[in-house]
């Protein structure tokens, strides 16, 4: 098994590069997790802060202790982390640049979720989107793309199955297009921001489409 990439550590956290396709943490027919994988390679127990899904790739921040984790899940919990995501999608949203407010969460459980994002490049049956989330819930991207009929490509749980299907045939696009870029969080006593490029998977997707990004800034 490959080492997850730590991208910053101090005595508090460590913040990590998720691959796609590792869970966060156990579950049924689950044997290995990203935490599982992070504690063989550090020697010591790590401690989940938030999750992000099997399928979706990018930045996490994991706890060195339990103090700890509690103390950053506070920080989420009242907004001082701001996370940013981009997405390849299906379709063309109707502007530019908006906010996204649907329910989202469990089924069951969904509440008010809201979504900004931003186009950063289009052609006439995909786009490019840079997101950020004012609200956390379960799947809350995926479930908001859906949406708005511009679904997440190979997303298989709220995506266009027969779009998926006659991508994965053409292009051999299979994984999901979907990627935490960008985490601005506190650090002893002031902020940072660690921002990472698009994963290979999402590079060979916006390569193959035609897509052609820039460097955004979503308005608040």
């Amino acid at each position: 098994m490959k080492e997850i990439p730590v991208l910053y550590s101090d005595t508090e956290i460590y913040v990590v590069n998720k691959p796609c396709g590792i869970p966060v943490q156990g579950g049924e027919g689950i044997t290995v997790t990203l935490l599982d994988i992070l504690e063989r390679q550090t020697g010591a127990p790590v401690f989940p802060v938030h999750r992000l899904d099997r399928d979706t790739a990018g930045l996490l921040i994991v706890a060195r202790s339990s103090r700890s984790a509690a103390e950053y899940s506070g920080h989420i919990a009242a907004g001082r982390l701001v996370k940013r995501y981009r997405a390849v999608c299906f379709g063309i949203p109707s502007e530019k640049s908006a906010s996204i407010l649907l329910p989202a969460g469990r089924a069951g459980e969904r509440k008010a979720a809201r979504t900004r994002y931003l186009v950063e490049a289009s052609t006439d049956a995909a786009s490019l989107l840079s997101l950020e989330l004012d609200t956390g819930r379960m799947h809350q991207i995926r479930m908001h793309l859906a949406g708005i009929g511009c679904p997440v490509i190979a997303d298989d749980k709220y995506g266009d199955f027969r779009k998926n299907r006659e991508i994965r045939s053409s292009l051999s696009i299979r994984k999901l297009q979907l990627a935490a870029v960008e985490l601005t969080l506190p650090v002893r006593g002031s902020t940072k921001t660690l921002s990472i490029d698009l994963p290979d998977h999402m590079i060979a997707c916006v390569e193959a489409l035609g897509l052609k990004p820039v460097a955004p800034s979503i308005p608040r």
